[in-house]
């Protein structure tokens, strides 16, 4: 799948990246190389093949993952209380988006 430059222009837009044409050239390539090989992968056969995941796996004994139990939240004081600057219940943070 070829990604055109025009695209990668767009998601570098999308994403608040200031990109030189070099790295836009480079990153269309380095792209649709990445999507050509996700594409020859859907190809394959996966029919029949069992899923592989964490989750699924019965670890047992060894496992390393903690027991899910429920415990009492912070409140929203003492959430607030190590915030550097908050207002109103909520933590404030400088604007990044300059849109």
């Amino acid at each position: 799948m070829k990604l055109s430059e025009e695209k990668v222009r767009y998601v570098a837009g999308l994403a608040n990246l200031a990109l030189t044409e070099d790295e836009i050239h480079q990153y269309a390539h380095d792209l649709s190389d990445i999507l050509t090989h996700i594409d020859k992968l859907n190809e394959l056969n996966t029919e029949g093949v069992a899923p592989m995941a964490q989750v699924l796996f019965d670890a047992g004994e060894s496992s390393t993952l903690r027991e899910d139990d429920p415990h009492v939240s912070l409140t929203n004081a003492e959430a607030m209380a190590n915030a550097p600057v908050s207002g109103q219940g909520y933590f404030k943070v400088p604007r990044v988006i300059e849109r």
